[in-house]
This record gives C-alpha cells, sequence and structure tokens, in this order.
C-alpha cells in the first residue's frame, strides 16, 4: 500500500508538471498572437499636405468638418492597401508644394499636375488623373472664346498652379496684359464675377464643379489649353514612402476601388 501512495503522488506530480508546462506554453503563445496583432495593428504614420479649398478633389464637408473629396478618398485607401495611416495637414497650395520640397511634410496630394519644373525638386507617384487648363469667363460674356480673345485682358488665378504659370507665359507674350493672383480658385471666380478680371485660367474639371456649384453666372469656354495629368508629390529624400504610394495606387486600381471613388466623385466611370 505504502508503494502504491507512494506511485500515486509520483504520477499526480508529473500530471501537475505537465500541465503547468503546457499552460506556460499556451500563455506564450497567446502573448506572441497579440504581440504580432499589436504589431499589425501599429501603421506607419505620414503626414500628407493638401489645399482643401480645390473641390470637387479636397474640400471641407461643413456639416461635419472633415476633409473630403476625391484625393482624400483616394489617399486613404491607398494608406489602406499598404498599412499607411493617412493625416492630412491643409494649407494653401504653394505651402503645399514648399513642404514637399523642403521634405517637412510625407507627400501631397493636392490635384498637383505633374511638370518637368515640379520634378526637378520633388518625386510623383504614377499619375492618378488626366487634367488640363480651361478658360472661364462670365456667362454673358460672347467676346472671349480662345487664347486670341485674351489680348489686352485682365486674367485671375491660383498661386503657384499651373494655371498661373500658364497665364504669365501669355502675359510675357504680350497677349494678357494683367495676371491676378488669388490664395484661392473660388477667389479668383469671385474676381470675375464682381468684374475685376475678364477670365480665369484654372484645371478644366474643378473650374466645372465651382460653376455647377456656385458660380452658374460662369461659364467655360474654348477647348482645353493642356492636358496635364496629376500626381501624388514626395519629397526627394523619402524614396520609400514614393514606393509605398506606388504599391498602393497600383493595388487600389486592380481592386476596383479606384473605379468606385472615381464615380462616387464625377459621376462617371474613369475612361482607363
Amino acid at each position: 500500500m505504502k508503494k502504491f501512495g507512494v506511485l500515486f503522488l509520483v504520477l499526480l506530480l508529473t500530471l501537475g508538471l505537465t500541465l503547468s508546462a503546457c499552460g506556460s506554453k499556451q500563455a506564450e503563445q497567446t502573448n506572441s498572437n497579440q504581440n504580432q496583432e499589436q504589431k499589425q495593428e501599429q501603421k506607419q504614420k505620414i503626414v500628407v499636405a493638401s489645399d482643401t479649398s480645390y473641390a470637387p478633389f479636397e474640400f471641407q464637408d461643413p456639416s461635419t468638418g472633415k476633409y473630403v473629396g476625391f484625393d482624400m478618398d483616394l489617399i486613404q485607401a491607398i494608406g489602406e492597401a499598404v498599412g499607411l495611416e493617412v493625416e492630412i495637414k491643409s494649407m494653401n497650395f504653394d505651402g503645399v508644394l514648399t513642404s514637399v520640397q523642403s521634405g517637412t511634410v510625407d507627400a501631397a496630394i493636392s490635384a498637383i499636375s505633374i511638370t518637368d519644373k515640379r520634378k526637378e525638386v520633388m518625386n510623383f507617384s504614377e499619375p492618378y488623373y488626366d487634367s488640363g487648363l480651361a478658360i472661364v469667363v462670365k456667362a454673358d460674356n460672347n467676346t472671349i472664346k480662345g487664347i486670341d480673345d485674351l489680348k489686352g485682358k485682365k486674367v485671375a488665378v491660383q498661386i503657384a498652379t499651373t494655371g498661373a504659370d500658364y497665364a504669365n507665359e501669355l502675359k510675357a507674350k504680350g497677349i494678357v496684359k494683367e495676371v491676378k493672383t488669388f490664395n484661392t480658385l473660388p477667389d479668383a471666380l469671385m474676381e470675375l464675377r464682381n468684374n475685376g478680371v475678364d477670365a480665369v485660367i484654372n484645371d478644366w474639371p474643378v473650374n466645372a464643379y465651382y460653376i455647377k456649384q456656385s458660380f452658374s453666372d460662369l461659364k467655360m469656354v474654348g477647348d482645353k489649353l493642356t492636358g496635364e495629368s496629376y500626381g501624388i508629390a514626395v519629397p526627394k529624400s523619402k524614396p520609400e514612402i514614393l514606393a509605398k504610394i506606388n504599391e498602393g495606387l497600383k493595388k487600389v486600381k486592380e481592386s476596383g476601388k479606384y473605379a468606385e471613388i472615381y464615380e462616387k466623385w464625377f459621376g462617371e466611370k474613369p475612361k482607363n
């Protein structure tokens, strides 16, 4: 009986040690899984500059205060596709370009046209939207129908845009008499409405949006003046961010998310 009792105690001790070891392993496995989940949840945060007064690409929803628009949806979708947490930093357009050039932000999305001049001081993602410049005049103006009709006229533009560059080139050629610059496109359109200028030169899709929403007394005339493509700008010092954004843009297009966002804001499917 004594031997049996000793053997029974040994078996109990062995079983206890085994159960303890299993419990320890299970706890270690649980902690390991939790750590992996936490690592997956810890996304890399990037600060993205944008001029949030450029509807329908980026603007502030007056009812919620949130930044919305085609660009806003797109950059968030790109972030989700590659594990980036996106923080939008609002500023004037000239500040957007300066911040990218200086590297004080990680990227910028703000209907930024890809140009050779800009590519000298910043990098760009693959193009994500095809645009171009157009002329806006008052709806009752039947004399300005194209570039030639801007001879001796005053033109308003948004500062630091390709529209401003184009207007200044026309001035240098002796076509446009004066170029007035404004911080935002609505300010430039308001100057036209108030007869301070004869025309506005700016990106056609943005012109079309503002005319439809708030400036029905204005109209676009003539053909597109240029063919331009928008890209997401990234400081030259941050090639790893550029690679992530291009990867995300590719995934968003392949998944059909890009087409969904495009149709949401422009009412049609993308042409390519």
